[in-house]
């Protein structure tokens, strides 16, 4: 029996070093799935930078405008009509509708889309969204009372927008939509009459 058991042995041992039978996959996929292998390695997930789709708004600003940075000269943006205070100035392109920015100190301070503005943010939030739209993606928002409409209007603001970063707020009317949506940095974010 120990003759037969250890030949059996040396018979799988050469078959198992010989060639693979014709029927034999051609590759070894049996052979590696009894392989050790390496645990996989987690890639990161890349954070999103900022979209370049001119029609996007982002913290980081609107087309070619940056906020904290100049109106660049080749952006279509410029002054049209009166300006309140040599200090701060308001600047609108024909190729953004319903949108202005507000310049201070020499950069973009705020960037602002209004009635008629077809810019978005990337959650898809626009002028005419619903306040439970804007609920839905920005649950921590800080809601306070607005200065010239009657309640339900109110501004929804971002809870970081006081830290000197970009931040958002949005402006709800009457009819519980966005009238208004901006980006900037506080105090410019919070002013409620263009420069003031």
């Amino acid at each position: 029996m120990k003759h037969i058991l250890a030949a059996t042995t040396l018979a799988l041992a050469i078959a198992a070093c010989g060639p693979a039978p014709a029927d034999a996959p051609a590759n070894d996929a049996v052979a590696n799935d009894m392989m050790p292998t390496a645990p996989p390695t987690a890639t990161p997930t890349p954070i999103p930078a900022a979209t370049a789709d001119p029609q996007i708004l982002t913290l980081e600003g609107l087309g070619p405008l940056r906020i904290g940075q100049p109106v660049p000269a080749d952006s279509g943006f410029a002054e049209r009509g009166a300006q309140t205070s040599d200090a701060c100035r308001t600047v609108s392109s024909p190729d953004y509708p319903g949108v202005y920015a507000i310049v201070a100190d020499g950069a973009v301070r705020r960037i602002t889309a209004g009635k008629n503005a077809t810019v978005r943010l990337v959650e898809g939030i626009g002028v005419g969204a619903t306040e439970e739209q804007v609920m839905a993606d920005f649950a921590g928002f800080i809601s306070t009372p607005h200065k010239y409409v009657e309640p339900p209007a109110k501004y929804l603001t971002a809870p970081n927008a006081p830290s000197g970063d970009p931040a958002l707020r949005f402006e709800i009317g009457r009819d519980g939509k966005v009238s208004l949506i901006h980006i900037g940095t506080m105090p410019v974010l919070g002013y409620v009459e263009g420069c003031a």
